[in-house]
């Protein structure tokens, strides 16, 4: 792998006292807790967005528009925090989310609002890059293990507690106070950060080059593939023309953007991410985790409203508890991964993942609650011992000047995963349901006919097979990422000596 310069080797000098550091954690945890609430807290207060700013027929773009800048984002600010340190890209994304979150609250129609949740998106990108990058760099490998489960706890339980939340202040409050809170809190992780965040300076003189034609190369061409997988099948047919102008032409984009970073000197999407086998195994492998975490995260609630006859806090429950499991597996990977490795722990993991996945379509019909219950309780904690090992692992095979890109680079095929089987699982259900129904309708307009009382009996059913399907896709997705583990990861990370 090479070993990095003096001037940029990890170490101690690198890293604060241990009260100064305390504090930048409180910040870094405050920081993803609002990232993780802004993806989900707007579901629940959407009836009151629309009733008083209209605009229901665009609504959607409230959540794709966040999704997709904090995803397109994510590699330009792994870069610029490499470049330019992570303090002033942490600093320049918190104000930037905060001032989205403010315009949001001031938002007069749909489009202003959903212009502004972009906005925010901007500065959520820096959020969730950045304090994964300065986690790995506050902490030493011995001790990663144990910030990195807390930020997955947190981000577990903010995920979970944002449509609540969201409710609850639509419902008692304003709709607006859903992006008044994020003011407080957001300015206290900022104050943390500017406070006691103190990063040594570079001794390395050479003058900065930004890659800008290459982030804005990336940006658009994310942009509008992602675009094309989330309108796909939705807004329009997927062979319809404005699917295919938009894929092509993000394919033409991308052509573009391999020739800009191939002659930049300092490109925000190296080769190097791709042409080393650890990450890019681990890239293929998170991207692939995105991909099956959208069947439980989208889909079982439905399942457990529509065909378990749960009422829908009793369906949050049925989802909420793999958060229970996932971060104490994470927490424990550590004395797993000191015998056998990186790799084999990650393979224990995705390979007990997908057994647990590949069973969810052999549960009773309708079954009880406590079923897919346990299973979802230990698919959290399978996934604890896959992902949490990968991200550590990959941290530790490269120096500080190389781990933001690196890290953003795998969180970004994450993201782009779930975006991908949110489009592909939204098909593959939609299609089932065509098959069992004879073409009567897709997943949203059945279960709200269910709702209604005004379905029969083999809708469920149908609803229920369209769900196994997914969790079959799934199942093949975290196989997948077995195999590229097994095939293409070497089977003992080439960790730096610290």
């Amino acid at each position: 792998m090479g070993s990095t310069s003096p001037a940029i080797r990890d170490g101690a000098a690198r890293r604060p006292d241990t009260r100064r550091r305390g504090a930048v954690v409180a910040a870094l945890m405050l920081s993803m807790a609002l990232a993780a609430l802004d993806s989900t807290v707007v579901a629940t207060a959407v009836p009151q967005i629309v009733g008083d700013l209209g605009g229901f027929s665009v609504f959607s773009w409230l959540f794709s528009g966040y999704l997709l800048a904090v995803t397109v984002t994510l590699p330009v600010y792994g870069k610029l925090s490499d470049t330019f340190g992570r303090k002033p890209v942490l600093v320049v994304g918190a104000a930037v989310f905060l001032l989205g979150s403010l315009l949001c609250a001031a938002a007069w129609n749909m489009g202003a609002l959903i212009a502004f949740r972009i906005v925010q998106g901007l500065g959520g990108g820096a959020l969730q890059g950045t304090v994964q990058t300065l986690a790995a760099d506050l902490y030493p490998l011995a001790e990663r293990p144990k910030i990195q489960s807390k930020l997955s706890t947190v981000w577990a339980v903010s995920a979970v507690a944002g449509p609540g939340l969201g409710g609850v202040l639509a419902a008692y409050a304003d709709w607006r106070w859903i992006f008044l809170v994020n003011l407080p809190i957001g300015a206290a992780a900022l104050w943390l950060i500017v406070r006691h965040l103190h990063e040594p300076e570079r001794e390395d003189a050479r003058p900065v080059r930004v890659d800008w034609a290459g982030a804005l190369a990336v940006f658009a061409c994310g942009g509008v593939l992602l675009t094309a997988l989330v309108q796909g099948g939705v807004a329009w047919p997927w062979l319809s023309a404005p699917s295919l102008a938009l894929f092509g032409t993000g394919l033409g984009l991308a052509g573009v953007v391999v020739a800009v970073e191939r002659r930049a000197a300092e490109p925000i999407i190296p080769g190097w991410v791709w042409r080393r086998r650890t990450i890019a195994a681990v890239n293929l492998a998170l991207g692939a985790l995105g991909l099956l975490m959208v069947a439980p995260a989208v889909f079982l609630p439905t399942y457990a409203q529509s065909v378990l006859g749960l009422a829908p806090v009793a369906a949050g429950f049925v989802l909420s508890v793999w958060t229970l499991s996932w971060p104490v597996t994470a927490a424990l990977s550590q004395h797993v991964y000191r015998r056998i490795g990186f790799r084999d722990t990650a393979l224990l993991g995705i390979g007990t993942a997908a057994l647990v996945l590949f069973a969810f379509p052999f549960l009773p019909y309708p079954g009880s609650w406590w079923q897919p219950t346990l299973l979802m309780l230990l698919l959290g904690g399978a996934l604890g011992l896959f992902q949490l090992p990968l991200i550590v692992g990959v941290q530790s095979t490269v120096g500080w000047s190389e781990r933001g890109t690196t890290t953003a680079s795998v969180l970004f095929c994450r993201q782009t995963g779930q975006t991908v089987g949110a489009s592909l699982f939204g098909a593959v259900a939609n299609g089932v349901l065509a098959g069992r129904l004879g073409g009567a309708g897709d997943l949203d307009s059945v279960t709200r006919a269910l709702d209604a009382g005004t379905a029969p009996e083999t809708t469920r059913h149908a609803i229920a097979e369209a769900v196994h399907a997914v969790y079959l896709g799934a199942a093949g997705a975290a196989a997948l990422a077995f195999v590229v583990l097994l095939m293409v990861a070497p089977r003992r990370f080439p960790v730096l000596q610290e």
